[in-house]
């Protein structure tokens, strides 16, 4: 990452149960320990255990982390909000459109949405975790 990359990055989805934790915990890994990774919801949401097991077919695990709403964090400034979904977006321009922080939309499916076999429901969680990880691999390079 150049010199000017963000030293805080909060991600943002409807509920912080699938796309929001998932970036979480891929940031964490792939990003510079110095940048500072959180991720919240609009809505309140549960965990979902189908990211728990993609996650840990890549070595990575969110432990005990609970999903949590954006209105709640006790820390409200990032350099960067990356929103998942149309609603976290909506929400964070909202909620940013008086100060510097930079708002991104990286569009992400939502797996929970897919039917069929369980194998093709972890196949639509691991193409949300390549995606994602597609994405903060040209973050780092920029």
């Amino acid at each position: 990452m150049s010199a000017d990359h963000p030293h805080s990055i909060l991600f943002v989805c409807g509920m912080n149960s699938i796309r929001s934790p998932m970036a979480e915990a891929i940031a964490r890994s792939v990003l510079p320990a110095s940048v500072y990774v959180a991720s919240a919801g609009v809505k309140d949401g549960e965990r979902d255990p189908f990211v728990d097991v993609i996650l840990g077919e890549e070595g990575l695990s969110l432990g005990d982390r609970k999903p949590q709403k954006y209105e709640d964090l006790e820390d409200g400034f990032f350099d960067l909000i990356v929103t998942l979904s149309p609603e976290a977006h909506h929400a964070a321009m909202s909620a940013t459109e008086t100060d510097a922080t930079a708002v991104e939309f990286w569009p992400m499916p939502d797996p929970s949405a897919v039917n069929g076999s369980r194998g093709q429901i972890l196949d639509a969680y691991r193409d949300l975790y390549r995606r994602i990880r597609d994405k903060l691999d040209d973050l780092r390079r920029r």
